[in-house]
């Protein structure tokens, strides 16, 4: 049969429905003490606790009028016991499992809120097969892990991982702690605390109770976590602002301002607005119930006439109070979640009644081929009605229960807002619907939350401790829970992009690189030997500085060209040496700026074709100061050699097989614009690369070789007795150009990227400036400062 409370959380009265109004339950039982069983038959007067529509609509159980017995558990097991054992016995008369009257019987039971209590009838009911219906979903450990579950959405979407958990000494407080809270744990929330209550009664042992709370509660104070979940009772809340008040040194007992802001889960509920208009119409004084007079009396603080009671108030009860005057946390006009259950589960049972008792059912259903009517249905007839009923209630929503035996419905997220007066609001400010397609079981409105004063209407955060910032990744510190840990920086090669991530291994493209942060692939910069750069800037100066002086100095001797020392050495080769050096110092700006393909193309060739074209000249220099010396003698053989044919073929031919090797190497190996990704870390360095080494120390060679035929010819010509000799300033001038280069070789090969090109600009500038200044300054010194020496008959001087 139905029993979809054998394990319930929460209950603090029973009621039980007996049907009346000629119906008779017949009962019967061996050995009975209670003398003969007869049939009787009894009507209940109508109750204003069974919903209003039932007993006055004449579609729903015609003939048949609804009525109730309330039981109070006193928020204790065994009160519960023996309320559980008086619904099976006889009125006023305990004798368990005997009942001598045949009216009056129970045909189900609706449990309450106390957990405690409610868990403990199941058993007993269960021996009778009496129907059990929770007003609360809430009421099996099936649906207590799925509202475990709803808790730790609601946790996880305020982001609310470090908690405190207050729960009672009682069975559930204990099942709550072994069963629930792993569940938070498997959803990445953290315990900062447990704090055991003490089981709660109203006794003598009240004074030990809150003493052991107030001790209890000094943990909270310690605590870094904002957020507290209570478990527990209705009277655990009350027990708990008991005990937070007296810790605060308040002497308020009946305040709710700890309520303030706070976010519950409540079973889904409507507002049956014909409720409060019910309430309107009710007078206690025409109206017999002694609960609802005892509650008269206590809300207004008045005597009802001709009623005798416990409280004897001055002030006479008039029965013209209104109930909408009282605070509302004395009394709500409106219907809470666990009312609005109660009157779901009272339908669901009349429902059943209804369906048992339609015709179709009234009359095919037979026993031993008797046709039975509904009064002679027995409790335990109920329970397969009761598990497929349907229907919509009053305010449309829908009643049923699942496979399990619970109501199938969905939670409200509640906002408790409270004033000063002692009243309180509960605002819907979301919902939770469990049977919802997935993805849209969660809706809240988060704008519309009050929250707590102390917070200035801010959300919470209550962690451990703050996040792990992008690039590093959480390391549990020892004894204590996940949720607390230290945050350290990724290792090298790994990295961690999302806020309190893990690390983890990815290496960077080689277009990209690792920022500091480590949380990131960043793209490079492209770098080069730019003109914004310092040493770009500082090469560009240097370089327009020698093609300046150069161009100076060439102007100077096309201005002296008639004088003697411009005349000797041959005019036009220094003409050609000085050209050659103004484009090969101009050629350094190939070198500067981005490159591109054709630059990568030019450059090398047409620096190295200029630099053939100006040892060139030197050499021919050299050659034409020997020739001119050696043909001065009358028999001398060599005057047929002094002349302008074999300069140019020495100036002509040289670069010319330059120019040769320079274009081999253009067709076979070709210099070509590439990248270096992994030189630098943050950068791509762009640079042209020469194609070939061996063509390229093959272009280098012919260097070599010229100025080593420069420096011989210049070495031995250097004591000729000549005034405006050159030879001794080739050869110094060719001492310092092959040191430039020597030293260029190993250091060129030694570096990388953008100081490769610095080093090679480097060595144009210095050999270029060696030729320059060892060859040309003399000249300009006397052209300039020494004009007098500037005379043909001091071009030559006798030996001594």
């Amino acid at each position: 049969g139905l029993n979809p409370c054998a394990s319930r959380t929460a209950d603090r009265k029973a009621g039980s429905l007996n049907p009346g109004s000629g119906v008779s339950s017949r009962l019967s039982a061996p050995a009975s003490p209670c003398g003969d069983v007869r049939e009787a038959s009894h009507r209940m007067v109508k109750h204003p606790s069974i919903p209003w529509e039932v007993n006055e609509n004449p579609h729903i159980l015609p003939n048949l009028t609804l009525g109730f017995s309330i039981y109070d558990g006193h928020f204790d097991a065994n009160s519960a016991y023996h309320a559980s054992m008086e619904l099976v016995s006889t009125q006023k008369r305990f004798l368990p499992n005997y009942r001598c009257e045949t009216h009056n019987n129970p045909i189900a039971v609706i449990g309450g809120p106390d957990s405690n209590a409610y868990v403990r009838m199941a058993p007993i009911l269960a021996l009778y097969k009496m129907p059990q219906v929770s007003a609360d979903f809430v009421c099996s450990f099936i649906a207590f892990l799925i509202f475990a579950k709803l808790k730790s959405w609601l946790l996880q979407h305020f982001h609310w991982i470090w908690i405190g958990v207050i729960y009672f000494e009682d069975e559930t407080g204990e099942w709550f702690v072994q069963n629930v809270l792993p569940i938070f744990s498997e959803n990445g929330i953290c315990i900062a605390f447990k704090q055991k209550f003490p089981r709660q009664h109203f006794s003598s042992e009240m004074d030990n109770i809150l003493d052991e709370g107030i001790e209890a509660l000094k943990m909270f104070s310690d605590s870094t976590a904002r957020v507290f979940i209570i478990h527990g009772q209705i009277i655990a809340l009350l027990i708990v602002q008991i005990l937070i008040n007296i810790s605060r040194y308040e002497l308020v007992f009946g305040g709710i301002n700890f309520l303030h802001g706070s976010i519950s889960l409540a079973i889904h509920s409507k507002e049956v607005t014909s409720f409060e208009k019910f309430l309107q119409t009710q007078n206690p004084i025409a109206k017999k119930d002694i609960f609802f007079r005892n509650f008269w009396q206590n809300a207004f603080l008045c005597s009802l006439p001709n009623y005798t009671s416990y409280w004897n108030f001055e002030k006479t009860c008039t029965g013209e109070e209104k109930l909408e005057s009282l605070p509302s946390f004395v009394f709500e006009m409106r219907m809470t979640g666990y009312s609005y259950s109660v009157y779901n589960a009272v339908l669901a049972v009349v429902h059943a009644l209804q369906f048992m008792g339609s015709s179709r059912s009234r009359m095919r259903v037979t026993e031993k081929g008797q046709i039975h009517n509904i009064a002679n249905w027995l409790p335990w007839q109920l329970h397969h009605f009761l598990r497929y009923v349907s229907f919509n209630n009053s305010v449309g929503d829908k009643i049923s229960f699942d496979q399990n035996g619970t109501l199938v419905t969905g939670f409200d997220i509640i906002n408790w807002i409270t004033f000063p007066n002692m009243s309180f609001m509960r605002v819907r400010v979301g919902k939770i619907n469990p049977h919802a397609p997935r993805g849209n079981e969660f809706t809240i409105s988060e704008e519309d939350i009050i929250w707590p004063t102390d917070f200035n209407q801010t959300r919470p955060l209550s962690i451990c401790n703050d996040n792990c910032h992008v690039g590093y990744h959480k390391r549990k510190r020892k004894e204590e829970p996940f949720c607390c840990y230290d945050c350290i920086p990724c290792p090298a090669g790994m990295i961690s992009n999302e806020t309190g991530k893990k690390c983890y291994v990815f290496k960077c493209s080689n277009s990209d690189f690792q920022c500091n942060d480590q949380h990131e692939c960043i793209p490079k910069h492209i770098i080069f030997l730019s003109y914004h750069e310092p040493l770009g800037v500082s090469l560009t100066i240097l370089s327009l500085t020698f093609v300046f002086i150069t161009a100076l100095v060439l102007g100077i001797f096309f201005k002296y060209q008639d004088t003697a020392i411009v005349k000797a050495n041959n005019r036009s080769l220094s003409y050609v040496l000085l050209i050659s050096l103004l484009l090969v110092f101009s050629c350094v700006f190939l070198f500067i700026g981005q490159p591109n393909h054709l630059i990568c193309l030019l450059r090398d060739c047409l620096f190295s074709v200029l630099f053939t074209v100006a040892l060139s000249c030197v050499l021919a220099k050299t050659i034409t100061v020997i020739l001119v010396f050696k043909a001065t003698t009358p028999e001398s053989k060599m005057k047929k050699w002094v002349s302008k044919p074999l300069v140019n073929s020495i100036v002509f031919s040289c670069p010319f097989i330059k120019l040769i090797i320079c274009m081999v190497r253009l067709i076979i190996f070709p210099p070509f614009l590439d990248s270096d990704m992994e030189l630098m870390a943050k950068y791509i360095v762009l640079y042209c690369n020469p194609g070939s080494h061996l063509m390229l120390y093959s272009c280098l060679s012919t260097f070599g070789l010229l100025i080593i035929l420069s420096f011989s010819m210049a070495f031995l010509a250097r004591k000729l007795p000549d005034i405006f000799n050159e030879a001794k300033f080739i050869t110094f001038s060719m001492l310092a150009f092959s040191s430039v280069w020597l030293t260029f070789i190993p250091t060129y090969l030694s570096t990388k990227g953008i100081n490769m090109v610095t080093v090679e600009i480097f060595c144009i500038l210095a050999s270029g400036a060696a030729l320059l200044i060892c060859i040309f300054s003399p000249k300009i010194y006397i052209i300039l400062l020494k004009p007098e020496l500037n005379n043909k008959k001091l071009l030559i001087r006798t030996k001594t």
